[in-house]
């Protein structure tokens, strides 16, 4: 073989594992591991109640409101390839506005507000593409949801008792309004009443394209989750 194929050659395996690699090291060894799902107990409300000292919720009713960057979060968590290399990409923001209103144990009404723009990773890319093509945070700044179907509550629940309901309602992301319907908990402890959920996101659904950068991909769908700290 001659000098010059060989150089050529041996140039691109140098290439082929700087691309494999560094993205192996990045993310194995550099790289901080992606934030846990948020579950019902990542709330700053949460206060163990020891066994036997559990007390009833006595009285829902009324409206519930979530203060922006106070304790809730909203953000997304999608699996990613980086050059061959799996990995998660998670954006959070605690800027958000929520309500609740509940009559006679029912939650009448619901929604919340996210400001898309406040959203934030771990990697600056991720976030210039996140504001730019996939999610054009300039033409659509929120995301919302509003709640269409009442949700019982259970009049035996106790304080800090981990609750299981179904949720529907209109979930408008990227300028597209859709219907969802979509499992989550709740606990009451004194006045604060927490929410924690994820949403399916299938992004061909909701007009939502792929990154465009070179050697990175995602799956199909994401979640969109949040965890709700109202209060009244």
């Amino acid at each position: 073989m001659k000098k010059p194929l060989k150089i050529i050659l041996a140039s691109l395996v140098v290439v082929g594992l700087a691309l494999t690699a560094g993205p192996f090291l990045y993310i194995n060894l550099i790289r901080d591991d992606a934030p846990d799902a948020l579950t019902i107990d990542d709330d700053a409300s949460d206060q163990t109640i020891p066994a036997g000292q559990e007390t009833a919720i006595t009285d829902v009713n009324g409206a519930w409101q979530v203060a922006p960057n106070t304790d809730s979060v909203v953000g997304y968590r999608v699996k990613e390839v980086l050059f061959g290399q799996s990995t998660e990409g998670v954006g959070r923001t605690g800027d958000i506005t929520a309500d609740l209103m509940i009559v006679d144990n029912v939650v009448t009404e619901g929604s919340f507000t996210v400001q898309m723009g406040t959203i934030l990773s771990d990697a600056a890319n991720r976030d210039r593409q996140f504001n730019g093509r996939i999610m054009d945070t300039t033409a659509h700044p929120t995301a919302t949801f509003v709640l269409r179907a009442p949700v019982t509550l259970p009049t035996n629940a106790l304080s800090g008792e981990v609750l299981g309901f179904e949720a529907t309602g209109d979930l408008t992301l990227r300028g597209n309004t859709k219907s969802v319907t979509f499992p989550l908990q709740a606990k009451v402890e004194g006045a604060v009443f927490t929410v924690v959920g994820n949403i399916t996101i299938v992004f061909d659904e909701w007009g939502i394209p792929e990154p465009d950068l070179p050697g990175i991909s995602v799956e199909p769908e994401g979640l969109l989750e949040f965890s709700l700290v109202f209060n009244r």
